[in-house]
């Protein structure tokens, strides 16, 4: 299955070109560090591009102080990962292990000549990519979570980090790893806690915090404008930002949860064109966002917009949950769905311990070796039951109706038929959730022959329902009766995609009439673009 980025181990390292260097040279200055000394230290902005002409430096392990890895960076390589292109902070500290003389290029600088110079890019985004993936493989981060499968703030953090592509290590409660941080740290080994390297212990954790930690949330000053502000970083949000920084447009896209949406929790899809052995949801989302970022698109997260009003200059004021404002010529709403809260007691006791809504390695570490159940008949369900057989004994896909055939593509139901460790139970709904801390089983109630029965279990994931996340534009666009957007002649526009307020966009799932597929929205925020273009430009 593909993934976000090529093998760093079985890469061939291909150095930037004389002319690129060239290049970076007009744009930069050279820099001298004594061996010993640090280059950057973790939680640094990521102000420069640090081009190394002679020297060597090394990757710091931040709770040792020691080398972090066995190689090293010499001569034609470069420092950084991916967050470089988003402004992020240092992940890991670097140090001179001889003396080292640099070219230092200023980050906006070298954004500007990786726009202009695209073989350059490619071989920077490349390298970042591939570190990006070598750190997520290895579990290998400077972000420490202890205790992550018995501490619900720290599950959060972990489920923010993981579905946002954010290298992270996680030790249990009481293992010798975690003793050896928490002592590095001079903090109780006894007690659950998330740390950014050796000096950070975070109080309270919360994605917000940790947002901020790693420079993903911004300070912007109150009331920046920007050409267009996209609402919801899914498929079609995504690619909106792709074609808005392609096209010279300042674009901002804003999150509240993570990059990807609902996609996002999809372990594998199959039926994109381009990805024959297919790719997780997240991993094709990740890459539209790094495309997008390459483009100048910013990425704000974990960001929700509470409120929109109209100027009278025609300018959009957008408030966030924080309080702060945006200002944009134009809106496109790509807010999409959300799986249904089923109105089952307990529910909101378990969600985050045993409950949940997405189906990613992050959750499947909590079904190993036990049953776990998916309430649902469409393709993320089927996708997210093939996924759990993985690790789990055995997987139950409960479905409501009396079959899959209007709900699910062929090729899944019939895989999901053959594979002996998953069974389907139609005519089947979760009436009672059991269990203390943890959910430990389920009745169900099967209208096929009226029983109920109760099922053991370690995990139950909601894949059903799709309800449009359309709250803050009420009174603002004219909505249908379930709360989708309605665009085109249904709003009183030529545009397919217009909505009934001039300058506001709606795409993809959010949108009436759309087709819920992860191409089709990514069509519909690649078009849309061309029709903000015209709107600003009239």
């Amino acid at each position: 299955m593909e993934t976000i980025g090529r093998d760093l181990r079985e890469m061939q390292r291909v150095p930037l070109y004389s002319s690129h260097v060239a290049a970076m040279r007009a744009e930069g200055t050279v820099a001298h560090y004594a061996a010993g000394s640090l280059i950057v230290n973790l939680g640094d902005p990521i102000d420069r591009f640090v081009y190394v002409e002679d020297g060597e430096i090394e990757v710091v392990n931040p709770f040792t102080g020691e080398r972090h890895f066995p190689s090293t960076l010499g001569p034609t390589q470069f420092m950084g990962e991916i967050s470089f292109l988003n402004g992020g902070v240092w992940a890991l500290p670097m140090r001179a292990v001889t003396d080292t003389r640099v070219l230092e290029v200023p980050r906006a600088a070298m954004l500007r000549l990786m726009s202009e110079i695209p073989e350059m890019s490619d071989i920077i985004i490349t390298v970042f990519s591939a570190r990006r993936r070598r750190q997520l493989d290895e579990r290998d981060g400077t972000l420490v979570l202890i205790g992550e499968d018995i501490d619900r703030n720290v599950q959060r953090v972990g489920e923010f980090a993981s579905r946002n592509r954010l290298p992270y290590a996680s030790h249990a409660l009481g293992s010798a790893l975690a003793r050896q941080i928490a002592t590095s740290c001079a903090i109780s080994a006894d007690h659950p806690a998330v740390i950014f390297g050796r000096d950070h212990v975070v109080s309270e954790p919360t994605p917000d915090k940790i947002a901020k930690l790693l420079g993903l949330s911004y300070e912007l000053p109150d009331e920046e404008a920007v050409d267009v502000l996209i609402v919801g970083g899914g498929p079609a949000g995504v690619a909106a930002g792709v074609y808005a920084g392609a096209e010279g447009l300042s674009a901002m896209v804003v999150e509240d949860i993570a990059i990807g949406g609902q996609a996002g929790t999809s372990s594998r899809i199959e039926n994109y064109m381009g990805f024959p052995t297919g790719i997780s949801g997240a991993d094709l989302v990740w890459r539209g966002e790094v495309q997008a970022m390459k483009f100048g698109t910013r990425f704000i997260m974990p960001r929700r917009v509470v409120s929109v009003e109209r100027r009278p200059d025609g300018k959009f004021c957008s408030t966030f949950d924080n309080g702060q404002r945006i200002l944009a010529g134009a809106i496109v709403v790509a807010t999409g769905v959300q799986y249904k809260r089923l109105p089952i007691d307990r529910l909101a006791e378990f969600e985050g311990a045993g409950v949940y809504y997405a189906a990613t390695e992050n959750e499947a570490r909590y079904c190993k070796d036990g049953e776990a159940l998916v309430i649902g008949g469409g393709n993320s369900a089927g996708q997210a039951a093939m996924f759990l057989s993985r690790s789990a004994n055995r997987v139950r896909l409960l479905v409501r109706g009396t079959s899959l055939a209007s709900s699910m593509s062929s090729y899944l139901s019939s895989r999901l038929e053959a594979d002996p460790k998953i069974t389907i139970e139609y005519g089947s709904a979760v009436r009672l959730l059991h269990g203390g801390e943890r959910i430990e089983a389920v009745t169900v109630h099967n209208s096929q022959c009226g029983a109920d029965y109760t099922l053991p279990t370690c995990a139950l994931f909601i894949m059903v329902g799709a309800e449009p996340n359309t709250a803050w534009l009420s009174g603002l666009v004219k909505l249908d009766q379930k709360g989708f957007v309605e665009t085109g002649e249904a709003a009183g526009s030529d545009s397919p995609y217009a909505t009934s307020q001039p300058g506001i966009f709606a795409v993809g799932d959010v949108r009436a009439g759309s087709v819920k597929r992860v191409a089709s929205a990514v069509g519909e925020g690649s078009v849309v673009i061309s029709k903000v273009w015209s709107y600003l430009n009239d």
